[in-house]
């Protein structure tokens, strides 16, 4: 069958074997023990040259599979082989790369790598770790194993990797990684040799190995059974049965033990079935028995599902019950299943066929080579095609793609070539069969070399190429260095190297490439060396300095000119001044040389110091030179005492010149200061250059003294400050008069009146100039000759019907003001202007004053010329002596000074200017405290009451009575007691007396200005009597006022400003007084500073203090008492909204927030 290989055994076949009996005899297990120890040495040494036994079953099945006759380690069968390679030729759903099968020798370290692309995943995917099927890594990470992961950003590429560190034995199997991202899946199975560190190689003696085959031939070993052994061993001793006894389908095999161990159920049909399997050598014969139950039960025979039908190779025997199968000449592709079937039943069993051990029939030869050869080392074998192991120094050889060693198999020739030998390949090769094996030493050597061209050393120019050049007698390869160091190529720097030929070329020289440089031939103690000297002529490097290689000191600093310098080797720097050198010392102005640079330096500099300095370099490849120039700057010097100019109120005008010298360096600009006379503090005025000389200094006190100096800047710095100038005080003019208005105008007069001005200021104000001028003409004439303080002047000496203009002007020590002109010309004409009284609002009414109170009435009145006035009081002229009357141009006055009840009356004002008449009314009410009630009297007595009557006063102080006050005296005592206070009426009930007592009744009279002075008594009095007629009194019952609570004045309905305190009130009554709770969402307000709540005479007031949005919602009021609960509500809402920051640092829990904002977007879905 073509998924069975060659087949191994351990000794040879009988000599005589036509027939295998079925089942073959299987040796009891104490057997094969003693044929190993009966082996000799070399059979012990071919065991331990052996695979190790601990190798999982699957991987050591494939170790020992022949493919294309080479040997390959860690390949499955191959049918799993060719499931494999389809599986791997599918596109990977998540792997950019899959773990590779690896070998790893005990105690060594190994590491397997899976990468996976992230472009496409939003999160890290997950990824597993198993051996064999089920086990999962991941729990037995520690000191053998390590499971890492990281992730490149550039790449967006996710590195799994499991590292396991000294490797034992057991390790070897099959692992597998699965990748997983939501419902993306991929996987990738790998396995691990594990191979015994040994690094000798087997010591094979060949000699011995024959002699055991001669005696092996002698004597005739019982044949084994490995289908017995492998029912017998133990699982870990599988993989060592198996390429002991040259199985490769120990998988295969494994299944069939696994169906066998099953427990067979009786069969009606078989009396005796197939054994379970049979084993027979290439070319022999086997025997196939059953036994029938029923010899009349039809058979067929059956060889992997296909009937067999009857030939030379298969013969077909009846024995009674028995049915017995013979084949002949058993070849490799008789190995397979069978199976027999009588009626609906059937038996199967398996056939192995045995190939005989390959024997190595021509020896491996020792050989020498040089290194570049190639080297091909050949031995024969038994049989063609056969398999065969090529081990070096130990090691099994994996010949591959990558690998340096190839195989090739011609026939029954085995050779091993390895392409260009290195020295590396010196070792001790042999090779394994399962009859024999073969060992021969490989020597590898260098040819020997000659140089044929050395290198020469070399001094080129900075910039100019290098050719290191060699030629040696062999094409090899070779390392240069320079300084001890490996040369590293470059865009500048080429290593050549062709056929014999060496070269390195260095394209633009530098002074770093200066150095030893060494050619090493690779694999020989041969060095070639040259010297390389780069040379520069000198260079002044002035890059750092202006275009006029000028630079700027400022004096009293110090001053470092560093000037870089190029030159290989190192120049000589000189610097000079004027013909005269500048030697190196301690002096002030000194020089200072170093390899790379050469520095002036002048430590304290002057301005003596300017001028042009010179510098010299020269070695052996040249010289140099340069001029530089230095200029030393200073501050300016102090500008001289400016001068003001003018002079304003809160300001002035001032300019200076400029310093004689500018210190080297261009003034930029002034700072002024100035201060008061009497003070020595100085403040700046501008903090932004002043560009000009002229400055306007502002924001002065008017009337003190002020003095200035200025300041120069240049680049350096700020100067001296100048001298003070003259000390000057700001004065300015008043501002011009207000409101100028014509108070009246006669035919040869203008009056004019106006008010003084907004701003007077620190000078004062001396007096006003009033002028005028005819209208046509521009001439003004002053009206006043000296000045006058007052605001109000009549021009006069003017002719009638003439019209003027009139300006005036506030004069102080400053001068005179801008002048506040007229309007309009002015016409020198008297005007009559019809009269008009203006009665103040308070006398349109009855105006009430008590007696002996003062009267003092002023009436404003209009009219031109001065009006006439008239008063009469009811219709008769005024006695003056009573009543004072004062009149002015503009108003009337009343004056009383105490007034009297006879004072009272209407008053009339008559004002008349020539035909024009106006006139007004004032009443005028004087009042006083009332008199007594006229009358009272006692109208009845009865029981406990008194009734009185009485007439009201006759005198009621030119005032309404507004109520009566009753007393009451007992007779005994006399001591008057108030029963009734501001009584209305004229009759009254005196109640609950005393009975016994007799008493005595008052009254007094009350108005606006109080109770009368005197009081009306009754003449007879009450007496209560004990006797007669007793009174009861009637008998009420307690009034019950207890009530529910009630809401008199509800909640409503509120709109709050966020972070302005909002209030909710309502009234509520009950007896007993309720208790008041507010909520808000049906909970409690407790203990919540933002919350105030008050409760006053029923009144209840709750206080949001500062409220957000959260606090919107519904507020409940509930009052309780005994007698009932009773409950209020309303909304709030507030507008403005917080941030969720800002309500979560006020103290509101996160999910009330969470809650409030939900709600709150959902009210208005559109403003969110």
């Amino acid at each position: 069958m073509a998924k069975h290989l060659d087949r191994y055994h351990r000794g040879p076949r009988p000599k005589d074997k036509n027939e295998v009996p079925a089942p073959a005899p299987a040796p009891p297990p104490e057997e094969p023990k003693k044929e190993k120890q009966a082996e000799t040495a070399p059979a012990k040494e071919e065991e331990e040259a052996s695979p190790p036994s601990a190798l999982p079953p699957g991987l050591g099945s494939r170790a020992l599979e022949r493919k294309d006759s080479e040997w390959s380690l860690g390949e499955a069968p191959a049918g799993e082989e060719q499931d494999k390679q389809n599986a791997n030729s599918q596109p990977s759903l998540l792997f950019v790369e899959k773990p590779q099968t690896g070998t790893v020798k005990v105690g060594e370290n190994i590491t397997f790598v899976a990468k996976v692309k992230a472009e496409d995943l939003l999160r890290k995917p997950t990824v597993k770790w198993f051996k064999g099927k089920w086990m999962d890594l991941a729990s037995k990470a520690g000191k053998h194993l390590q499971l890492k992961e990281t992730f490149e950003r550039q790449t967006r590429v996710y590195t799994f990797e499991m590292q396991i560190i000294k490797a034992k034995e057991n390790y070897a199997g099959n692992y597998r990684c699965e990748v997983t991202y939501k419902d993306k899946f991929d996987s990738c199975s790998f396995d691990l040799e594990v191979h015994e560190s040994t690094g000798m190689t087997p010591n094979i003696d060949i000699r011995s190995a024959f002699k055991r085959r001669e005696v092996k031939q002698q004597e005739e070993e019982p044949e084994v059974d490995v289908w017995e052994l492998l029912k017998n061993a133990n699982p870990n001793e599988y993989e060592k049965i198996a390429f002991q006894y040259g199985i490769t389908d120990l998988r295969g095999m494994l299944k069939r033990l696994k169906r066998m161990r099953r427990v067979e159920k009786k069969s009606a049909a078989f009396a005796k079935i197939l054994d379970p399997a049979y084993q027979v050598d290439k070319g022999g014969r086997v025997r196939f028995v059953v036994e029938l139950a029923d010899p009349k039960l039809e058979v067929k025979w059956y060889k992997n599902g296909q009937e067999i039908r009857p030939s030379t190779k298969y013969i077909f025997e009846h024995k009674g019950c028995e049915r017995i199968m013979f084949i002949n000449n058993c070849s490799l592709t008789d190995d397979s299943e069978y199976y027999v079937t009588a009626g609906d039943e059937k038996c199967s069993t398996e056939l192995f066929v045995r190939e005989p051990p390959i024997l190595v029939t021509k020896q491996l030869e020792d050989t020498n080579a040089y290194c570049g050869e190639r080297v091909e080392l050949e031995c024969e074998v038994s049989e063609d095609d056969a398999n065969v192991k090529w081990f070096k120094n130990g090691e099994e050889i994996f010949p591959g793609p990558k690998s340096r060693y190839k195989i090739r198999v011609e026939g029954k020739k085995h050779i091993l070539v390895i392409e260009g030998a290195t020295k590396a390949d010196t070792a001790e090769y042999s090779v394994m069969t399962t009859g024999g094996q073969s060992s021969a030493k490989l020597s590898v050597d260098l040819k020997p070399l000659k140089i044929l061209t050395p290198l020469t050393d070399q001094t080129v120019k900075l910039g100019k190429e290098i050719c290191l050049k060699c030629e040696v007698s062999e094409n090899i390869t070779g390392k240069w260095t320079k300084n001890g160091l490996p040369v590293q190529e470059s865009d500048r720097l080429k290593v050549v190297h062709k056929g014999r030929i060496h070269k390195l070329v260095i394209a633009s020289a530098l002074i770093e490439d200066e150095g030893d440089y060494v050619f090493t031939p690779d694999a020989y103690n041969i060095t070639l060396p040259a010297k390389v000297h780069v040379i520069d002529p000198p260079k002044i490097i002035l890059d750092g300095l202006d275009a006029d290689n000028t630079v700027t000191v400022i004096a009293g600093n110090k001053l470092r000119l560093e000037i870089p310098i190029t030159g290989e080797p190192p120049p000589k720097a000189i610097w000079s001044r004027a013909d005269k050198a500048i030697m190196e010392g301690s002096g002030r102005i000194r020089a200072e040389s170093y390899p790379d640079s050469s520095s002036l330096i002048i430590d304290v500099a002057e301005r003596e110091d300017s001028g042009v300095y010179h510098i010299n370099l020269k070695n052996e490849a040249g010289e140099a030179h340069a001029s530089i120039k230095i200029k030393v700057v200073d501050i300016p010097d102090p500008p001289v005492a400016p001068n003001v100019t003018e002079v304003g109120d809160d300001w002035c005008i001032m300019n200076w010149e400029p310093p004689v010298y500018d210190g080297g360096s261009p003034i930029l600009g002034y700072f002024i200061e100035r201060k008061k006379k009497q003070s020595s503090r100085w403040m700046r005025l501008n903090f932004d250059l002043c560009k000009e000389t002229t400055f306007e200094p502002k924001k002065m006190i008017e009337g003190v003294a002020y003095e200035v100096r200025i300041f120069a800047v240049n680049a350096i710095g700020i100067s001296k400050p100048s001298m003070p100038s003259k000390p000057f005080v700001p004065l300015a003019v008043t501002s011009p008069p207000t409101l100028l208005a014509v108070d009246s105008v006669t035919d040869t007069s203008v009056t004019m009146k106006w008010r003084p001005p907004d701003q007077i200021g620190a000078a004062g104000l001396d007096g006003y100039v009033l002028e005028y001028c005819f209208e046509g003409t521009e001439d003004w004439i002053v009206a006043n000759t000296d000045l006058i303080d007052k605001t109000k002047f009549t021009i006069t000496g003017l002719p009638t019907d003439a019209k003027i203009f009139v300006r005036v002007k506030a004069v102080n020590a400053a001068g005179a003001s801008e002048p506040k002109y007229y309007s309009q010309p002015i016409l020198v004409k008297e005007i009559i202007e019809p009269p008009k009284i203006r009665i103040p609002r308070h006398l349109k009414q009855t105006y009430i004053r008590r007696v002996g109170e003062a009267v003092n009435l002023v009436i404003p009145f209009q009219g031109k010329p001065r009006p006439e006035l008239t008063w009469k009081k009811d219709g008769a002229e005024i006695d003056k002596n009573q009543i004072n009357i004062r009149n002015s141009e503009t108003d009337t006055i009343i004056f009383i000074r105490k007034a009297e009840r006879s004072h009272s009356g209407k008053y009339d004002l008559q004002v008349k200017v020539d035909k024009y008449v106006e006139s007004a009314s004032i009443d005028i009410q004087i009042v006083d405290r009332p008199g007594p009630p006229q009358l009272v009297k006692i109208e009845d007595v009865w029981g406990e009451n008194v009734a009185l009557t009485w007439t009201p006063p006759k005198d009621d102080g030119n005032a309404a009575i507004t109520g009566y006050t009753i007393q009451k005296a007992d007779k005994k005592s006399m001591e008057w007691f108030t029963v009734i206070e501001h009584y209305h009426r004229t009759n009254a009930t005196i109640t609950e007396l005393v009975i016994g007592n007799e008493y005595y009744f008052r009254v007094f009279a009350e108005n606006m200005c109080g109770l009368s002075e005197d009081a009306t008594m009754t003449k007879e009095s009450a007496v209560i009597a004990k006797d007669g007629k007793i009174y009861k009194n009637p008998v009420y019952e307690d009034f019950d006022f207890t009530e529910a609570p009630m809401f008199t004045q509800p909640l409503v309905n509120t709109y709050a400003i966020a972070g302005y305190n909002a209030t909710l009130n309502c009234s509520v009554r009950g007896n007993p007084k309720p208790k008041i709770t507010w909520m808000k969402n049906k909970v409690a307000i407790v203990d919540d500073p933002r919350y105030r709540m008050f409760s006053n005479q029923g009144v209840c007031t709750l206080e949001i203090r500062k409220p957000s949005p959260y606090d919107g919602g519904t507020y409940c009021c509930k009052a309780v008492n005994d007698l009932g609960t009773v409950e209020i509500e309303c909304k709030l809402e507030v507008k403005g909204g917080l941030s969720f920051c800002r309500l979560l640092l006020q103290g509101v829990p996160p999910n009330i927030i969470d809650s409030y904002l939900r709600d709150l977007q959902s009210s208005n879905p559109e403003e969110y």
